[in-house]
């Protein structure tokens, strides 16, 4: 497998990658467009936010798969660590060990922990996720304010 960090040439497969994801995963049908923040969050002066690509061998110039995260900081564990925001990998080429091979580079990135959020009722990442061994957290909510419109 051949993963990488994202480029801004890459914007456009992202944001393809990103819509496909949205729509599959929670039905979202809101398109995704040049005017969003991704080129400046990816690519801007200041970005806050990675994304990794992983191809397939056979054809490297072919995305099959993304994770997008950053960098966190537990106060508590007073270390670093990285909070998965997306992971995809495309229907024709799941089952391939992408998702694996995505996870396993973001594991070298950090000492400290990797966190992510799944939806609820999603019994295939939630199997991939207990392969690797990770735990469910239970304790907290996750809530999100949005800003008035």
């Amino acid at each position: 497998m051949s993963v990488r960090l994202a480029t801004p040439d890459d914007l456009g497969t992202i944001r393809a990658m990103l819509r496909t994801h949205a729509k599959t995963e929670s039905g979202v049908t809101t398109v995704v467009d040049s005017t969003d923040g991704l080129e400046q969050a990816l690519a801007g002066a200041t970005p806050t936010v990675s994304v990794t690509l992983v191809s397939m061998p056979q054809s490297p110039e072919t995305i099959a798969g993304l994770a997008m995260w950053y960098p966190t900081f537990s106060s508590w564990a007073l270390s670093g660590g990285i909070w998965l925001e997306d992971l995809f990998v495309d229907d024709r080429y799941r089952n391939a060990g992408l998702g694996l091979e995505l996870m396993n580079d973001l594991r070298t990135r950090t000492a400290g922990r990797i966190e992510w959020d799944v939806s609820a009722g999603n019994e295939g990442a939630e199997r991939f996720y207990r392969k690797l061994g990770a735990v469910a957290q239970s304790g907290w909510t996750t809530y999100r304010w949005l800003p008035a419109s």
